[in-house]
Formats: C-alpha cells, structure tokens, sequence
C-alpha cells in the first residue's frame, strides 16, 4: 500500500484526535516483572562468557527475552535452544542510519542465525526531515523481510523527537505491521520517559506493543513504565528489576547516561563522575 504524505498526515490527524489521557496504577509483585524484560547485552565490548551469563540468567529467571548485537545473536539462539526465552537481534543499531536496503539485509542474516525478534533502530534524521515515504519505506522494508518469522520492534529514539513526531512516527510503525515500537536505544541523549511510553500507548492503541528501553535500572523504574502503558521492558538491570522495590530514595538518577555537567531530565544531582 503506498500512501502520500497528505494521507499519512491525515491518518496522524485523526490518530492524534483520538489521543486521550489515561491514569494507571497497577502494582505488579516483582517475580511476574520477568515476563516484561528484554534481558540485554549491547556493550562492544561483550565476550562470550558474558553473553553466555546473560542467556543462563535469562533461562533461570524466565525472561521475555534476550537481546544482543548481530555477531552474537547465533550464539544465543543455541544458548536458548528448549527454553521459552526468545533470541533477540538488533538492527541498524544505534543510529539507524543504514538503508533500507541494508537494513533488510541485516534483518535476513539475523534471521537465518536464529533470531526470533527483531529490534530495528529507525531512521531518525528522515523524521526529522518530514520525509515520511522514507520512514515508511525503513520500517516496511524489516518487517516485511521478518514476515512470518519474527517480530520487529522499531526503536524511534524518542528523545530526539517532539510529541508530534513519535505520534507520526508510531503511526507509520502501526500501518506497516510493526508489532512493537520502542523508546530508546540507551545511547542517545536519553532514555524512556512515561510521558513518551504513554503517547506511544495512546497512538498505536492495544493491538501493538510498546517497549520501554533506556534507563530502567529498577523495580520502580519498570512499574513507572508499565503502568504509562509499556508491556516490555528493555533492560540490562532486570535481575534487580525482579529483586523488588529498593529502599534508597537518595536519587532520582535513572543512569541513562547521558549527563555531563547536569541531568538532562531535571530529575537528579549528578553523581556519577565517570561520564
């Protein structure tokens, strides 16, 4: 289906019409928050011992998932092989600047070393150029090669766009049959916010997941975000995600990475000197 950019501006109006505010405050015990963890590992500098640790945590702890860059995504298929954790694959990962065409090609080789999903990182600067046939053609071009083999969970960066652009942005991922999208790689400018998780909930509606990555370094952190609408989090911390609510009230600081002289958020006094 191709579509004008007056009439994917047309569907985001109506889209945007249909927005209303909701409050959820659900609690959640800690052990039934593993079946909402992405348990992840996206460090260059990962070895095979450290992934391997990853996919025996996941299996020991039940997991959603795990997910890893490209090189190691065969390895931890056959390290999840006769459990219930989903291998998981990024693409285009982090900047999403690759073409569609790479990205598909990306996508293929993911797939024939056994990933079950896919995370793909979208094209941001095409957003941010208001080229939406391109954003369109980017994300149709993973999920259409996922087809039938795996889910695509697109990755929008949300802290480089306005409101404006994540609702466009969400809409494209809902009409090309994206079955997830996402907030954040964890290395940009900043994480999942539930403001974002929350637009993004009320744009793609119930029939399309929101992932929740970026930041979330504890129980509270996860309830914040299911609760604005996540049903996945995206987490390298989710052993004490699962652990059950921390008794340090000290910080806000959710250690997305992204300070230097002060929070980017407004919510904490730096800390970490290391940055």
């Amino acid at each position: 289906m191709s579509l004008s950019n007056e009439q994917i501006n047309e569907i985001i109006k109506r889209v945007t019409r249909e927005v209303l505010a909701q409050n959820n405050n659900t609690s959640y015990p800690p052990q039934s928050l593993a079946s909402y963890i992405d348990h992840t590992l996206l460090k260059s500098d990962a070895t095979a011992k450290d992934v391997r640790k990853v996919c025996d945590e996941a299996k020991k702890y039940h997991f959603a998932s795990v997910c890893v860059n490209p090189s190691y995504i065969s390895f931890v298929a056959e390290e999840l092989k006769g459990s219930n954790v989903i291998p998981c694959c990024v693409v285009a990962f982090p900047f999403g600047t690759q073409t569609p065409e790479t990205k598909k090609c990306e996508t293929l080789d993911a797939l024939s070393n056994g990933a079950k999903e896919i995370d793909m990182v979208i094209n941001v600067g095409a957003i941010k150029s208001n080229d939406w046939q391109l954003v369109k053609r980017d994300v149709e071009a993973v999920v259409n090669a996922a087809k039938g083999k795996a889910g695509v969970k697109v990755i929008l960066e949300t802290s480089l766009l306005t409101d404006e652009e994540i609702v466009k942005a969400c809409t494209i991922c809902k009409l090309s049959g994206a079955a997830f999208v996402k907030t954040s790689t964890g290395y940009s400018t900043g994480g999942a916010t539930a403001e974002a998780v929350s637009l993004m909930r009320k744009t793609v509606g119930p029939d399309v997941g929101v992932k929740a990555s970026g930041g979330i370094r504890t129980y509270e952190d996860a309830i914040t975000m299911i609760n604005a609408g996540a049903n996945r989090i995206g987490a390298s911390a989710g052993i004490k995600i699962i652990a059950g609510p921390t008794n340090d009230k000290s910080s806000n600081c959710t250690d997305c990475g992204a300070c230097r002289k002060s929070c980017p958020t407004g919510n904490s006094a730096i800390i970490n000197t290391n940055y």
